[in-house]
């Protein structure tokens, strides 16, 4: 076998080896991925679906009536453009409203479709509600505020309600 050859096979497997990411004990994992929850209940609004679909849940920050979710991972891709402001029981008592901020930093105009989940704490009676905003439009470059409206039907002032989450997100471009 000549030298080349030796080369082109030695430059061939460190190649392998970097593109897998066979590294530690990640594996050909990039890194790890993290997820936290919240809940609270929300209501609909009409609109489209889009195209850029991720579900699960992402960071977390506090309200009263609940914690509340937002970030999200890589793989998140609208998701991680959706921070929950808050979520809690309405004045009148009649829905559960998660309040957000969608922030484009994409370089197009995107509308986007967003699930919110409001989860009753451990041992409650409460039956999870679910809140969506259709076809939102946020420009490229700009944030966009909404709200996500679930009907209360508890008795109480909300708090049976410990978080809310974003469920489903997607995005896509005008």
């Amino acid at each position: 076998m000549k030298f080349r050859h030796v080369r082109a096979i030695a430059v061939f497997g460190i190649a392998i080896v970097a593109l897998t990411g066979a590294r530690g004990s990640h594996g050909g994992s990039c890194g790890g991925s993290s997820h936290s929850s919240s809940s609270s209940s929300g209501g609909t609004s009409s609109g489209t679906s889009g195209s850029d679909s991720t579900s699960g849940t992402s960071g977390t920050s506090s309200s009263s009536g609940g914690t509340t979710t937002t970030g999200g991972t890589g793989r998140d891709k609208a998701e991680r453009d959706i921070k929950i402001d808050s979520c809690k029981l309405d004045s009148a008592g009649k829905n559960l409203v998660a309040r957000l901020t969608v922030t484009n930093t994409g370089s197009v105009d995107y509308t986007y479709n967003v699930t919110m989940k409001f989860n009753p704490a451990a041992g409650s009676s409460a039956v999870a509600a679910t809140a969506r905003v259709n076809s939102l439009k946020v420009k490229a470059g700009a944030s966009q505020q909404t709200e996500a409206t679930a009907p209360y039907t508890g008795k109480g002032d909300g708090s049976e309600y410990k978080d809310c989450v974003v469920s489903t997100a997607s995005k896509s471009a005008l």
